[in-house]
C-alpha cells in the first residue's frame, strides 16, 4: 500500500523540489519575496478529526506529537527530500532541523522529542502558541519531494497560559493561507460528529465560498453508529464539493499506544473498504490511495492552471534580485581591478552630479523640482522677488532726509541742493543688499551639497569608506569653492558704492526729479498756489560743490545778503560799536532737530526721495543680474567641471584602494543570499518552461476524458505508483 503512495511521479513532481527549495530559501531572504504564492494544500480540520493520522499516512512516517490535548503549538514545516539510491548509501532516513544545522536525527522518535523541546523553548510550558515556524528537512529515498505545514488548531476556549484571544489569532493564521487562490483546501471532518457543522467546512467556506479548490475528507468512517454510513456526504449531496469527498480510516489513540504501524493501518483501511457493503461500491472515494491519487491529480491540473501567473510573479521576482545583485556587485581582488572600479564609480559620481545640475538624468521628477530647478527658483522665485520687494526709502523719513541735507550744507545754507546726502544715502541703501546676495549663495550651496548626497551610483552604495570619503572631498571642494563667490559677491556691491553713476542712462536727471516732486507737492496740495516756486532761479549763483540742479531759496538768506551789502567793505564785527547786552540767546540743546520744513525744502526732500528709487533700480537690476552669474562661476561650473579631478587628485592612491573598497560583511552575506536565490528562481522558472512544454506534447498526443462532476480528467488505476504532493499544511480547529 506505502509503496503505490511513493511510486508516481507527475507533472507535479518535477517542480515541486525547485519549489521547495524556493520555499526554504524563502524562509531566510524573507521581505517582498516571502510574497510569492505558490499552488499547495492547505489541511485543515478538527483536533478530534484523525488530522495527525492521514497526514502520516500521506507522508508514511510516524514522528508527530500526540495526545489528548493541542499538540501542534507552533506551525511545523517539514520539507521531504528524495534520495536518489545509490550503491555507497545505505538508504537510511534521517532528519535534520533548520535551528540545528548539520546534526541528523536517525531515531525518528528523538525527532519527536526535538520538536516538544523547540515547541516549549518558544511558546512555554503550558499551552500557549507561537507563530515563528520550527523547520524540518527530512531525506529518504522512500519519500516523495514534498513540504508539508503542521499549523496550530483553533481552541474556543483559552487553557494555561494561552492568551484570551487565542481562537482570533490562530483562525487568522489559517485563513492567511487558505484565502490564497493558489491554495487547494483539504478539509478533514470525523464522521461520528455532525458533518454539516463540521469546523473544517465552515473554515474552508469563508476562503473558498463556492467551495471551487475546496476537497472534503470525511476520517473515522469505521466508527460511525451501527446503521449509519457518510454516503451521501461521500456522494457530495449534503454539502456539495467541486472536487468532491474521500472517506478514510483512521489510526485510533489506542493503534497509536500499542504502536500499531502505518502499513497494517492501511492494511485494514483496505481490508474495511473491501468488506462494507456500501463503501465497497465507492472504491474511487475511499482509502488513503484514492486520497493521494485524487490529490496528485487535482494538483496536476490546478498547476496547469496556475503556471502562466506564477512563472510571471517568478520573473517579476527574479527582476527585483537581479537589481539587487547588481547593488552588491562582484568582489573584486586585483589592485587594478580595484582601481578601475573605483574609477568607473568616480565618473559615474561626476557624470550624475553633473546631469542633476543640468536636469539631464535619467529619471525626471514629477512630484517635486529637482536639482538644477531648484537653484533657478532660488535665484528667481526667491532671490530676485526678495530684492524686487525692496523700498529703498521705506526706512528713510522725511525728517531724515532733510537733516542729511542740512548736515551737508555745514554753516551756510545751500543755494542749490547738494549731491553729497544723496550719495551717502543711496550708499546706505545699496550696503543693505549684501546680506540677501550672500544668503542666496548659502541656498544654492546647501542645494549642492544634497545633491552630492543623493547622487550615488549602485557600486557606491556598497562601500560605505568611500561614501564617506566621497562626500567628505565634495564638501570641502564646494566649501572652498563659496570664498570666491563670496569675493565677487561683496565686491559687486562695494563697486556699487564706491562709485555712483549719475551719468547712467536709466537714472532720472535732477531737474526731471525736482519737476516730478513739485508734481507730487502740487498734486498733494491741490490747486493752491506757491509764491516761492515762482521766484525766478539765480543764473550768477554758483557752488563749489557738485549740485543736482535742485534749486534751494530761502528768505532768511536773502535779507541776510542784503545787510551785509549795507556794510562798508572795510568794516568789520570789532568795528561795530557794542551796546550793553540786554537779551540772553538760550543755549543749543545737546540734540538738535531741524526748523520747520520750508516749502523748497520740501521739494528737496521728495526729490532726494526720486532720485535715491531712481539710482536704487539701477543697482538692484545690476545685482539681480550679477549675482546669479558670480555664483554659477564661482561655485555651480565648477562643481560640474573640476570636481572630477579633486577626487582623482585626493582619493586614486594605491594606498587607499583596499580601504576604501572595503565592504561591510553583511553586504557579502546578502550578495551570496541574493545570488543562491537568483539561481532558484532561474531553475524554477526554467523547469516550469520544461513543464509548460510537456503539457502542450501531452495534449496535443492524447486525450482525456473529464470527470461531469468535476471538471477534472478522470483518475485511472494506477497498478504501481505514488502520490506527489506539494506544500501541504495541516492545521486542527478545537
Amino acid at each position: 500500500m506505502g509503496e503505490d503512495i511513493r511510486a508516481n511521479v507527475t507533472i507535479g513532481a518535477s517542480v515541486i523540489p525547485v519549489i521547495n527549495k524556493l520555499q526554504d530559501i524563502l524562509a531566510t531572504v524573507g521581505g517582498e519575496l516571502s510574497k510569492i504564492s505558490l499552488p499547495q494544500v492547505v489541511v485543515v480540520g478538527s483536533q478530534s478529526s484523525g488530522k495527525s493520522s492521514v497526514l502520516e499516512a500521506l507522508v508514511g512516517r510516524d514522528f508527530l506529537p500526540r495526545g489528548c490535548d493541542i499538540c501542534t503549538r507552533r506551525p511545523l514545516v517539514l520539507m521531504l527530500e528524495n534520495r536518489a539510491r545509490t550503491p555507497e548509501d545505505d538508504g537510511r532516513e534521517w532528519g535534520e532541523f533548520r535551528h540545528l544545522p548539520g546534526r541528523r536525527f536517525h531515531d525518528f522518535s528523538k525527532i519527536r522529542k526535538e520538536i516538544q523541546a523547540e515547541t516549549e523553548k518558544e511558546a512555554g510550558f503550558n499551552k500557549g502558541v507561537s507563530d515563528k515556524h520550527i523547520r524540518l528537512k527530512i531525506s529518504s529515498p522512500n519519500v516523495l519531494n514534498m513540504t508539508l505545514v503542521d499549523l496550530p488548531g483553533i481552541t474556543k476556549v483559552p487553557v494555561g497560559d494561552q492568551p484570551s484571544d487565542i481562537e482570533a489569532r490562530i483562525r487568522r493564521m489559517i485563513m492567511s493561507h487558505i484565502t490564497q487562490e493558489n491554495c487547494i483546501i483539504l478539509a478533514v471532518s470525523p464522521a461520528n460528529s455532525d458533518l454539516a457543522t463540521s469546523d473544517a467546512l465552515q473554515i474552508a467556506k469563508e476562503a473558498d465560498p463556492t467551495g471551487s479548490r475546496t476537497i472534503g475528507v470525511i476520517t473515522k468512517l469505521d466508527i460511525m453508529d451501527r446503521g449509519t454510513n457518510a454516503c451521501n456526504f461521500l456522494l457530495g449531496k449534503v454539502v456539495p464539493l467541486r472536487l468532491g469527498y474521500v472517506g478514510v480510516v483512521n489510526r485510533s489513540q489506542e493503534d497509536i499506544n500499542k504502536e500499531r504501524g502505518i502499513q497494517e493501518a492501511l492494511a485494514y483501511e483496505e481490508q474495511f473498504f473491501r468488506d462494507h457493503p456500501v463503501y465497497n461500491g465507492l472504491s474511487d472515494r475511499c482509502g488513503i490511495p484514492q486520497l493521494a491519487k485524487k490529490l496528485n491529480q487535482i494538483l496536476e491540473q490546478h498547476i496547469r492552471t496556475a503556471l502562466p501567473s506564477l512563472k510571471a510573479e517568478l520573473n517579476s521576482y527574479m527582476a527585483l534580485v537581479a537589481r539587487d545583485l547588481k547593488v552588491y556587485g562582484e568582489v573584486v581582488q586585483s589592485e587594478a581591478e580595484q582601481g578601475m572600479m573605483l574609477l568607473n564609480i568616480i565618473k559615474r559620481y561626476c557624470e550624475d552630479f553633473s546631469a542633476m545640475v543640468d536636469g539631464k538624468g535619467q529619471e525626471i521628477l514629477t512630484s517635486q523640482l529637482y536639482g538644477g530647478a531648484r537653484i533657478h527658483y532660488i535665484f528667481q522665485s526667491i532671490f530676485v522677488k526678495t530684492l524686487e520687494d525692496i523700498d529703498p526709502c521705506e526706512d528713510l523719513t522725511g525728517e531724515d532726509i532733510q537733516i542729511a541735507i542740512q548736515n551737508a550744507t555745514g554753516p551756510r545754507s545751500a543755494i542749490f541742493g547738494p549731491e553729497v546726502p544723496f550719495e551717502v544715502l543711496v550708499r546706505r541703501q545699496i550696503s543693505q543688499l549684501l546680506d540677501p546676495c550672500l544668503q542666496c549663495l548659502q541656498f544654492v550651496y546647501d542645494e549642492l551639497i544634497k545633491m552630492s548626497r543623493t547622487c550615488e551610483s549602485t557600486d557606491l552604495q556598497r562601500f560605505p569608506f568611500l561614501q564617506k570619503h566621497l562626500k567628505e572631498v565634495a564638501g570641502k571642494f564646494l566649501r572652498d569653492a563659496v570664498r570666491p563667490a563670496e569675493r565677487m559677491i561683496e565686491n559687486l556691491i562695494e563697486m556699487e558704492m564706491g562709485y555712483i553713476n549719475s551719468s547712467h542712462p536709466q537714472f532720472i536727471s535732477g531737474s526731471k526729479a525736482v519737476e516730478l516732486a513739485m508734481h507730487q507737492i502740487k498734486s498733494s496740495q491741490g490747486n493752491h498756489s506757491h509764491s516761492n516756486n515762482d521766484r525766478p532761479k539765480s543764473a550768477g549763483s554758483s557752488s563749489s560743490a557738485r549740485t543736482w540742479g535742485i534749486p534751494s531759496i530761502f528768505g532768511s538768506k536773502a535779507s541776510s545778503d542784503e545787510s551785509q551789502l549795507d556794510k562798508s567793505p572795510g568794516e568789520t564785527p570789532h568795528d561795530v560799536q557794542r551796546t550793553p547786552a540786554t537779551v540772553q540767546l538760550m543755549e543749543p540743546p545737546s540734540i538738535l532737530r531741524p526748523p520747520e520744513i520750508t516749502e523748497n525744502e520740501t521739494v528737496e526732500m521728495v526729490a532726494t526721495k526720486i532720485l535715491l528709487q531712481s539710482y536704487f533700480d539701477v543697482v538692484r537690476k545690476n545685482i539681480e543680474d550679477l549675482v546669479p552669474k558670480a555664483i554659477m562661476h564661482f561655485l555651480v561650473n565648477p562643481a560640474k567641471t573640476s570636481l572630477h579631478n579633486t577626487f582623482i587628485q585626493k582619493l586614486y592612491r594605491q594606498d587607499l584602494f583596499e580601504v576604501l573598497l572595503q565592504e561591510q560583511d553583511e553586504v557579502a552575506a546578502k550578495r551570496k543570499r541574493a545570488r543562491e536565490m537568483f539561481l532558484v528562481l532561474q531553475q524554477t522558472v526554467q523547469t516550469i518552461d520544461e513543464v509548460e512544454s510537456d503539457m502542450v506534447s501531452q495534449s496535443e498526443n492524447a486525450s482525456s476524458t473529464v470527470d461531469i462532476n468535476t471538471g477534472l480528467p478522470r483518475i485511472l488505476e494506477i497498478s504501481s505508483g505514488s502520490t506527489q504532493l506539494p506544500m501541504v499544511y495541516i492545521s486542527t480547529v478545537t
